[in-house]
């Protein structure tokens, strides 16, 4: 079993900041991965941001890239997302994104319930 926390999220004017966090527990062996997705009304789910547990690199939609920043909590197995200059455009759920390895199942990909994020003055 995996539980996955999200918080943060809310509203927010254009060109405000939002931070948002997202916990994994359960039987952890091995988290692998976490990242942010996101999904806005009628839109596809698409790529967000990740960040590697193994040497902490990073990988950014061009659409974030130089706004966003993705960190992570080794201890806590938690991943933050900071976002900065928000665009209405940013407006969706957010989807927290975990590829770990958990006992009995090993690895596998895992989702949050997902936190709204709204950009609108």
């Amino acid at each position: 079993q995996v539980q996955l926390v999200e918080s943060g999220g809310g509203l927010v004017q254009p060109g405000g900041s939002l931070g948002l966090s997202c916990a994994a527990s359960g039987n952890i062996i091995s988290v692998y991965a976490m990242g942010w997705f996101r999904q806005a009304p009628g839109k596809e789910r698409e790529f967000v941001a990740a960040i590697s547990w193994r040497d902490s690199s990073t990988r950014y939609a061009d659409s974030v890239k130089g706004r966003f920043t993705i960190s992570r909590d080794n201890a806590k197995n938690t991943v933050h997302l900071q976002m900065n200059s928000l665009k209405p455009e940013d407006t969706a759920v957010y989807y927290c994104n975990v590829d770990i390895a958990i006992e009995v199942a090993g690895r596998s990909s895992y989702w949050g319930q997902g936190t709204q994020v709204t950009v609108s003055s």
